[in-house]
């Protein structure tokens, strides 16, 4: 079972602003990264389709809290631990690191925190909050360090 993933980037010059530094926004891009990278990891996709209802994980809380700021060409690490787990919903907390030249990280540039819930799509396109299919809850579990 999963409880942390990683995954490293390099800042795009277009993910920067006029200051030279990444914009705010863009961290929640990151973001998912991680996260769709930690899924296809344990051999799924957020698109989670194949199962007997159209279900998905849309995201009831996404935060940052900005350290340090990333500039063109940082190699970053994004870190993914998952914090909690219930029956219907996921939180994970999301720490961006600037690395040096071995991908090592040096310093915290941001942290930040994800919920998602799982729902199932209606008939008439409204969303119900359903258990987690159990091969996705089976392959996750809450970090046990720190």
């Amino acid at each position: 079972m999963a409880s942390y993933f990683k995954a490293w980037r390099r800042v795009e010059f277009s993910e920067t602003d006029m200051a030279g530094i990444v914009h705010f926004s863009n961290f929640f891009r990151y973001m998912e990264t991680v996260e769709h990278a930690f899924y296809r990891s344990l051999g799924f996709s957020v698109i989670l389709s194949g199962f007997q209802r159209p279900i998905g994980l849309p995201r009831v809380h996404a935060s940052f809290d900005y350290k340090r700021p990333l500039r063109f060409e940082d190699s970053f690490l994004i870190e993914l631990t998952v914090l909690e787990k219930k029956e219907k919903s996921l939180a994970y907390r999301i720490k961006i690191s600037r690395c040096d030249p071995e991908e090592r990280p040096v310093e915290e540039c941001a942290m930040g925190r994800l919920v998602v819930v799982c729902v199932e799509r209606q008939q008439d396109g409204g969303l119900i909050s359903v258990p987690i299919p159990e091969e996705i809850a089976n392959a996750i579990e809450v970090f046990q360090g720190e």
